[in-house]
């Protein structure tokens, strides 16, 4: 089995400013104008979709964007990845390719909920997870917030570890 590093050079990912690494590899030519609609400011694609790698001592930090966001796996360890809604009880999925206990190889993120992932515990350093991620309508920047540690705690505060990985 391919090890972090095979994927790492083989697809040219970079650092990601949340963790882990990641390169896009699809923005749709066609955007739709959301000038004046909030949440957006502006035109956005159609759909953007990245592959994304986090490995050993890695998390992706939580943050939110205005889109839907679809995770789907494609190799490695699975990879747990946390949701926290405006309104209402936090929740996760496990992305991975066993479905008999409780993984599934896709799932989505609403738009606007708060997001992290992470791999689960393990001492082996040669932990990794290959992910791939569509983000419709098309992710950009100007969406992208990290969540404020404090907070999160104050309106999560029986999920205190998980936040203080994550945040």
């Amino acid at each position: 089995m391919p090890k972090a590093e095979y994927w790492i050079r083989s697809l040219r990912l970079e650092p990601h400013p949340e963790g882990g690494w990641y390169r896009e590899t699809y923005r749709s030519s066609g955007s739709y104008d959301f000038s004046g609609a909030a949440p957006f400011d502006g035109p956005r694609s159609f759909a953007t979709s990245i592959h994304y790698l986090l490995e050993h001592g890695q998390r992706s930090r939580l943050h939110r964007i205005h889109s839907d966001e679809l995770w789907y796996f494609h190799a490695g360890s699975p990879l747990e990845v946390h949701i926290f809604p405006e309104n209402g009880t936090p929740s996760f999925f496990t992305l991975g390719p066993s479905i008999d206990d409780g993984q599934t190889l896709h799932a989505w993120v609403p738009a606007g909920c708060w997001f992290g992932a992470r791999l689960p515990d393990s001492d082996l350093m040669e932990v990794y997870a290959l992910v791939s991620c569509v983000v419709a309508p098309g992710f950009d920047f100007r969406d992208f917030s990290f969540a404020d540690r404090e907070e999160m705690l104050a309106k999560f505060p029986a999920q205190e570890k998980l936040i203080a990985e994550l945040a």
